[in-house]
Parts: C-alpha cells; structure tokens; sequence
C-alpha cells in the first residue's frame, strides 16, 4: 500500500507494529496532489513544495516480508498520511505526514512514546508550503523529467474540453 492513514495506523493489523517498530523518513523536495475537477473525468495533479523548495522528510513506514511459499523476501515502505492542511483543503483531503527536522531522530526512535509520535503527525504549517497545478503528463509513469515540475499551461478542465 503506498499510503497508511496516521490516524488509525495504530489500530491496523497491516500497520501496528511498523508504526512502533520501524518508521523511516522518505526524503523528498516535492509531493503530488489531485484534485477532482466538477463534471470531467480526469484531476488535476498538483506540486506540493516547502516555499524556497528546500528538501523535506515524509513520514513513513517499512516493513520486511517473505511469501508462505517461500522465496525472496520483499521491503516495502508507506508514506503516513494526515488530514490537509489550509492550503491542501481544497485540493485534496488528506497530505503527507512531514517530519520536522528537529524531530528526526524522535521518529526514528522506537522508544519515543505514542502521544509524542502522535504530535508528530499533524499536518504541516500552510504557511511554510506553495501549490501549483502542473501538467497531466504526471500521471503517466513513463514521463520522468524535469519540466514536470512546469506550472501548468493549462488545467484538467482545459485538456478534457
């Protein structure tokens, strides 16, 4: 699964012992977000950025498992998720968990208490983030270049007509 609910991560069998047990930062310099445009079929993606576009840490989870049959085992991480900040609202309706630096070292730590890890995934500061529409073009997992990142010539709505 490549999101986990922070607020029920706790509760899930897929997830209760990696949010005790093993945490990890997933560095990153931008997430996307899509937005359900009224009457079209397709949503508008989103950059998501901290302002001055300095890297961030996302919150995550990892995991090791091997199949009942046997054979290699596999690692897999998930990225917390948290219900959106003022500037997501309109977007979308839940964010990425983003772990301030100062923190680091707490989420990591398997010892570090529930409510501390819990304080730790509320939605980042609007004011410190910027939003801008970018081209569909990202949601083909072919694409992989930097005019990705391109503010958007024009929106969902716009392509659909």
């Amino acid at each position: 699964m490549a999101n986990a609910r922070a607020d029920t991560a706790y509760d899930k069998p897929a997830f209760r012992n990696s949010i005790r047990l093993r945490r990890c930062l997933i560095p990153a310099d931008v997430f996307y977000e899509w937005q359900v445009v009224p009457g079209q079929r397709r949503k508008q993606p989103y950059a998501v950025a901290l302002k001055g576009g300095e890297p961030f840490a996302l919150g995550g989870l990892w995991d090791f498992w091997r199949p009942k049959e046997g054979g290699d085992g596999i690692a897999s991480c998930t990225v917390l998720t948290t219900s959106p900040n003022s500037l997501l609202l309109e977007i979308h309706d839940r964010m990425p968990v983003i772990v301030p630096p100062a923190k680091y070292r707490a989420w990591l730590d398997p010892y570090t208490p529930v409510p501390a890890v819990v304080d730790m995934m509320q939605p980042h500061d609007s004011e410190d983030m910027e939003t801008w529409a970018v081209s569909l073009r990202v949601n083909d997992a072919r694409e992989d270049d930097p005019q990705l990142l391109d503010r958007a010539r024009a929106t969902a709505v716009e392509e659909e007509g």
